[in-house]
């Protein structure tokens, strides 16, 4: 494997309610370290040597504000009182470190986990690669009396503008 085609893909999570259902995106994009960013959505493909790595990202990119985030985002809001937001997302890879993503959102942990499980299932049974056990991160949280959110992104890495 080349060194220099190493790369780490950060899984990171946060939960979050404000006063609407956007402060509330807002709110959980800051804890999970992500906020300050402008973010681009990818599909689902893992590039080759790359790995998994959770980790919150704490900093909020301060250093970075209104950069561009490559992600992969996994996002439910909720207002009802007493309803559940649930997000996560999944992941499978190869032994050279490729591998593909899933994201799912629900009102339940278990249907969340669910469909992260049949998607991968369904997704790699096609393909010629021979993928390993299916990982996943999630996270929720329940409406009480504010707007809510839950997200989990797989980001790739940040770029300024030119």
């Amino acid at each position: 494997m080349n060194q220099k085609s190493k790369r780490t893909i950060y899984i990171t999570s946060g939960i979050g309610n404000g006063q609407t259902k956007l402060s509330a995106f807002d709110a959980a994009l800051w804890n999970a370290g992500i906020a300050n960013f402008n973010l681009i959505r990818l599909s689902s493909i893992i590039p080759p040597y790359s790995q998994i790595k959770i980790q919150n990202l704490k900093d909020n990119g301060a250093n970075n504000f209104g950069d561009k985030l490559y992600v992969v985002l996994a996002c439910k809001r909720e207002s009802e009182k007493g309803r559940e937001a649930w997000a996560g997302v999944g992941w499978v890879q190869t032994k050279d470190g490729r591998g593909l993503f899933v994201e799912h959102e629900g009102a339940q942990q278990a249907e969340v986990i669910r469909l992260i499980k049949e998607s991968l299932t369904d997704m790699v049974e096609y393909r010629k690669e021979k993928f390993g056990e299916i990982h996943y991160q999630i996270v929720g949280i329940r409406c009480e009396n504010k707007p809510v959110c839950a997200v989990v992104a797989a980001v790739y890495k940040n770029e300024g503008w030119d």
